[in-house]
C-alpha cells in the first residue's frame, strides 16, 4: 500500500501505473463538484487495478478519509439480499418460482387477486407489479408494532392490499423496494431467520464481508459522514438521526468498507467467467441475465453488443455506483457520501476516467 499527498489530503491506494493520474483526477473532481469524501474501486475477477479513497469524513471535520470508511449502499443492498436469496435456492428452500401465497397462504384472502400468483423471481426482478414505496408520494403507513422483522411482516400483509402501481409501457418492469421486502419475508419464512440475521450469516461469518445496517456509525467512532445537499449547502448527518426507509430494509440499507465491497464484485465476476464460488456459475448468470432491462438486483442492459450488469444506490445522503463490463471483464465501482447532481456528475466523469486508463483486455 502506497501513501500519498495531495492538496493536504490522504490518499490510500493499492496497485500502482496509471493510479497518480486516477486519483489526481478523483481529487480535482471532488474539489470541483464539492463531494466530501470519495471512494473508488477497479477490479477484474483476480485482480485489483485501483482501490483508493480521497477526502475527509464530513465538511466540519478534519478527520481524513481512509480505506476502513464505510459508505451507504442505498439501492445496491438489492444485489446483496438477491445473492443471499439465491444460496437458499440453491440449498432448495425456495424455487425461483416459489409463489409468494404458496408460503403465506392465510394472507391470500386479504390480498388484491392481481397478487396471487406472484412468484420470487417476479419479486425479485421488479415484475410483480407492487407498489414502489420510493419515499416519495408512498402511500399512508399504519403504525406497525413488534421487533425489525414483525415489523416487515406486517408492512408486507400491508402493501399486498394497496391495488397494483401502473405497469408503464416502454418498461417491463416497476422498480419496486416493497417488492424487496416481500422476497425477504419469503426467505425469513422458509429459513426461520430474519434478514438481518441470515444476511450476518452469510456475508460476515461465511464470506468475511463485514456489512453493516442502517448509516455507518460515526458518533463513537471515526467514520463517513453522509451530507444532504440542501440550497444553502450540505448538511452532515450524525448515525444517530432518526431515519426510516418504511420497512424496506432489504431493499437499501446496508453499509460497507470500500474493498469488502470491491471482494464481493469479484465473487460475481469469477461466477459471470465460469467459475463457482459461494453460489453456482450457473446461478450468477441469472442473477444478471434473466431478463433484460432489470435481472435479479441488477440492471441488465446491452450496448454495441457488450453486456453490462449495473446499480446504483443512495438513502439522500450517500451514493453508491457499481457496474460490471460482463463482456470485458472487469467493474468500476465509486462510493461518495453526498448525493445531489453534482455528485452524479462527479461518479460519472471518474468511472469514464477509469474506462479510458484501463482499457480492458
Amino acid at each position: 500500500m502506497v501513501r500519498f499527498s495531495l492538496s493536504l489530503l490522504l490518499l490510500w491506494v493499492w496497485n500502482s501505473g496509471n493510479c497518480q493520474l486516477a486519483i489526481s483526477y478523483a481529487d480535482s473532481l471532488r474539489t470541483v463538484f464539492h463531494v466530501p469524501e470519495m471512494a473508488y474501486a477497479l477490479v477484474r475477477a483476480d485482480s485489483v487495478l485501483e482501490l483508493a479513497v480521497t477526502g475527509k469524513h464530513a465538511i466540519h471535520l478534519s478527520d481524513k478519509a481512509n480505506l476502513n470508511d464505510r459508505f451507504h449502499l442505498g439501492s445496491n443492498t438489492k444485489a446483496l439480499t438477491a445473492f443471499v436469496i439465491a444460496h437458499y435456492v440453491e440449498l432448495g428452500k425456495l424455487t425461483w418460482d416459489t409463489r409468494f401465497f404458496d408460503l403465506f397462504p392465510e394472507w391470500k384472502k386479504n390480498a388484491i387477486p392481481v397478487y396471487h400468483t406472484i412468484t420470487l423471481k417476479m419479486l425479485l426482478s421488479h415484475r410483480a407489479g407492487i407498489q414502489p414505496f420510493l419515499g416519495e408520494n408512498d402511500p399512508p403507513l399504519p403504525v406497525f408494532k413488534g421487533n425489525r422483522q414483525q415489523k416487515r411482516m406486517a408492512f408486507g400483509r400491508f402493501v399486498l392490499s394497496l391495488p397494483p402501481a401502473k405497469m408503464d409501457s416502454s418498461s417491463p418492469f416497476i422498480y419496486s423496494n416493497a417488492g424487496y421486502a416481500l422476497a425477504a419475508i419469503m426467505l425469513e419464512k422458509v429459513t426461520g431467520k430474519s434478514w438481518e440475521l441470515l444476511m450476518e450469516k452469510n456475508c460476515n461469518d461465511l464470506l468475511k464481508l463485514g456489512i453493516g445496517f442502517s448509516w455507518p456509525e460515526n458518533q463513537k467512532q471515526k467514520d463517513t459522514w453522509g451530507h444532504f445537499s440542501t440550497e444553502k449547502g450540505l448538511i452532515p448527518v450524525p448515525s444517530d438521526t432518526s431515519f426510516c426507509i418504511d420497512l424496506a430494509e432489504p431493499a437499501g440499507d446496508i453499509n460497507i468498507k470500500l474493498k469488502d465491497y470491491a471482494r464481493y464484485i469479484q465473487l460475481n465476476l469469477k461466477g459471470l467467467n465460469g467459475e463457482n464460488n459461494y453460489l453456482k456459475s450457473t446461478t450468477y448468470q441469472f442473477l444478471h441475465e434473466a431478463y433484460e432491462g432489470y435481472a435479479m438486483g441488477w440492471f441488465n442492459v446491452y450496448e454495441n453488443g457488450n453486456g453490462y450488469s449495473s446499480h446504483s444506490g443512495t438513502d439522500g445522503t450517500y451514493y453508491a455506483m457499481a457496474s460490471i463490463d460482463r463482456t470485458r471483464k472487469q467493474a468500476y465501482i465509486v462510493f461518495v457520501n453526498v448525493f445531489n447532481e453534482e455528485a452524479t456528475i462527479a461518479v460519472r466523469l471518474l468511472t469514464r476516467r477509469l474506462k479510458q486508463l484501463y482499457p480492458a483486455k
